[in-house]
């Protein structure tokens, strides 16, 4: 492949089918019709003339980035520094390694993107450049109305989620020996092209975002499936509410589910909605495919887990080694199965000799993530950390409280009927069931149905 300097002085082809090349050509005519400064030559454009184009789509910063990454690249490998203007050329190089490239084009940009110098940049000129691409997508997003029914709710100042996502997303970075880049001493580090483009390699997010950038800044027609990254959020009619995720929570967490089961989220339970009562809680999540479940403990905390396949409610643990746990505030990671167990899944109600709750990881009385029977009440216990999924204690306090839980059902399985499933009617109405149980008479019917087929 050579190295970083005979790269950069290729004269290197687009990547693009000639239709493709046919919409880059004329996004580039209209760029360099607006003649904004008398310095600009014939077939170039200036940063004046992009900011008129998608000034308002993406933020100052991003379209600054973006034009001075095509005015670095270098097509003779002689240039001494940026052009003064952007070239057909140059223009379409950066678009091709960006939509089209692979990791080391990818990372040639980025590079072009951070620093004006060739060579190595500092790990904190990493950092920002990851603070502004996902704080371009959002708002990206969000201008163009694409955000799917999630919600984004920009405060004066650095947003803390973006800063949480960012600092995820450099934390996949490795260091020449192996180690992670992990906390502020190594924010002087020297990252190299090498670094970046292994980067970039491992954290598939930063090249989703920078395609969703230039695909939505730009209003592009070329291929790009949103439905992947941000799934459709569906709360049935008449129980709207303000969920614990946002758009960038809801990406980060989706982006690590199994790929069929990424176009689509449907609220199956909220606390807000149907109440403080593990009752409805098991009337409501039991048969209904993958789901993932979230809360907020009383400390801002905020993590849950997925669940591969659907809650039953039984004395025996279930799922399979797709199930994970997760965390969201106040830092991102996904936790997945070690191998050492397969206690993956456990949900039991009405017991009395095994714990009656909602378990993911550990044990019985020792859970990675607990949801105690007496609704309000959970545990994360992990020390040093949980067997089944190398997680370590999710919450705040050891044995948390917590008011906001929320299950959501995704994937095709969220569109599943219950008159199909063969269950009771109490099944379909908890309220029904919760009445009955306050009652104390018993469900003469539970335990005696046949498990349908999923």
């Amino acid at each position: 492949m050579g190295n970083g300097k005979s790269r950069s002085g290729q004269n290197v082809c687009s990547q693009f089918l000639p239709e493709e090349q046919a919409e880059m050509d004329r996004l580039f005519d209209a760029l360099s019709s607006e003649k904004s400064s008398p310095n600009t030559s014939p077939r170039s454009f200036s940063l004046k003339a992009l900011k008129s184009r998608i000034g308002e789509a993406l933020p100052p910063e991003m379209v600054t980035r973006l034009y001075d990454g095509m005015r670095r690249v270098d097509l003779t490998g002689k240039a001494k520094g940026p052009s003064e203007s952007v070239s057909q050329e140059q223009f379409t190089i950066l678009m091709s390694h960006l939509l089209k490239g692979n990791s080391e084009e990818k990372s040639l940009v980025i590079l072009k993107m951070i620093s004006v110098t060739e060579g190595p940049v500092k790990a904190r000129e990493v950092q920002k450049f990851t603070e502004d691409l996902v704080g371009s997508v959002v708002h990206v997003l969000n201008h163009r109305q694409e955000l799917r029914g999630w919600t984004w709710k920009k405060a004066p100042g650095p947003s803390p989620r973006v800063q949480v996502l960012a600092a995820q997303l450099l934390s996949e970075m490795k260091l020449a020996d192996g180690k992670k880049l992990l906390g502020p001493q190594w924010l002087d580090y020297d990252c190299d092209r090498a670094m970046i483009e292994d980067w970039v390699f491992r954290a598939h997010l930063v090249a989703t975002f920078l395609s969703v950038i230039i695909h939505r800044g730009f209003l592009l027609h070329l291929a790009l499936n949103l439905a992947t990254l941000v799934p459709k959020r569906q709360v049935d009619q008449g129980q709207e509410f303000e969920s614990i995720l946002d758009v960038l929570s809801v990406i980060y967490v989706n982006s690590h589910l199994p790929r069929e089961q990424r176009h689509h989220w449907h609220l199956l339970f909220s606390s807000e909605l149907h109440g403080h009562s593990f009752a409805q809680l098991c009337g409501r999540i039991p048969h209904r495919g993958p789901c993932v479940l979230l809360l907020e403990d009383h400390d801002g905390h905020v993590f849950g887990g997925f669940a591969s396949c659907s809650w039953e409610i039984k004395p025996q643990f279930q799922g399979d080694d797709r199930c994970f746990l997760f965390s969201i505030s106040p830092s991102m990671a996904v936790h997945t199965c070690t191998g050492y167990n397969n206690h993956y899944m456990y949900l039991n109600h009405g017991q009395q000799t095994i714990p009656n709750g909602l378990g993911m990881g550990g044990q019985h009385n020792y859970f990675g993530l607990w949801i105690d029977v007496d609704f309000g009440r959970g545990h994360s216990k992990a020390k040093p950390t949980c067997t089944t999924y190398n997680s370590p204690q999710l919450s705040a306090q050891e044995d948390f409280r917590f008011e906001k839980l929320e299950v959501w059902a995704v994937g095709d399985a969220s569109g599943q009927k219950l008159a199909n499933s063969g269950k009771s009617i109490l099944d379909a109405n908890p309220d029904a069931q919760v009445l009955l149980e306050l009652t104390g008479r018993s469900r003469h019917s539970q335990g005696l149905r046949e498990i349908p087929d999923e």
